[in-house]
């Protein structure tokens, strides 16, 4: 049996004021709205909470998330990887 490796690159987070954050190793969005924006990343699903929130800017191919907010409430991981291509995928199928 061959045995897939996934070559994982850098994955950072870093937040300023519960209002900025921003996070490498992206690659994909799969939702966002206002309270909620879930992305997957080289480690697993990342899911942030908070109020007004608003990704200001995205690029998958270098994997940068960066996101605004009234207030980042709470971040949470799960390492469930993308069935489908996500956001993105379902959006250019």
């Amino acid at each position: 049996m061959v045995e897939e490796k996934r070559n994982l690159g850098p994955h950072n987070i870093i937040m300023e004021d519960r209002r900025r954050l921003t996070v490498t190793g992206v690659t994909d969005v799969d939702s966002f709205d206002e309270q909620t924006v879930v992305v997957y990343c080289e480690t697993g699903e990342l899911a942030i909470r908070g109020e007004g929130l608003h990704i200001s800017r995205i690029d998958v191919e270098t994997g940068d998330l960066n996101l605004e907010a009234a207030r980042i409430d709470g971040l949470s991981y799960a390492d469930n990887h993308p069935a489908r291509g996500g956001f993105f995928g379902k959006l250019f199928r």
